[in-house]
């Protein structure tokens, strides 16, 4: 009965820290070499420990199939915000050109869910 507790509660403490430590990694591999981190950064990371959690908690392939599609269409979007953040930070402050580089991306998702629903897309 108090395996019953104490799996999912081990289970969430290891998706925690796996996720926390990836973020760990890449801020510390960013200082020691601003390209390196990018790779880093860049690769699909938060989406491969994801899917995993969602395969081992739920075996459901459907929702992995989906959790792909959305990010595939998801990530076209969030590139504004690669683009327009350097040159916002060459014209202002750092914390102005992010509030406007997360608004940007925030409507470029809106732009986006708006397209793919006038093709019959739901994400």
């Amino acid at each position: 009965m108090l395996a019953m507790y104490i799996f999912p509660m081990a289970m969430y403490l290891i998706k925690l820290l796996v996720s926390a430590g990836m973020i760990v990694l890449i801020s510390e591999v960013s200082k020691k070499s601003a390209h390196l981190g990018a790779l880093v950064g860049s690769l699909p990371l938060v989406s491969l420990i994801a899917i995993t959690w969602i395969f081992i908690e739920t075996n459901d392939i459907k929702r992995i199939q989906d959790h792909s599609i959305g990010v595939f269409w998801y990530v076209l979007p969030s590139l504004i915000f690669f683009v327009l953040f350097p040159f916002c930070l060459n014209k202002m402050h750092f914390w102005w050109s992010m509030a406007i580089s997360i608004f940007a991306t925030f409507l470029a998702y809106l732009v986006m869910v708006w397209i793919l629903a006038r093709f019959g897309m739901k994400l």
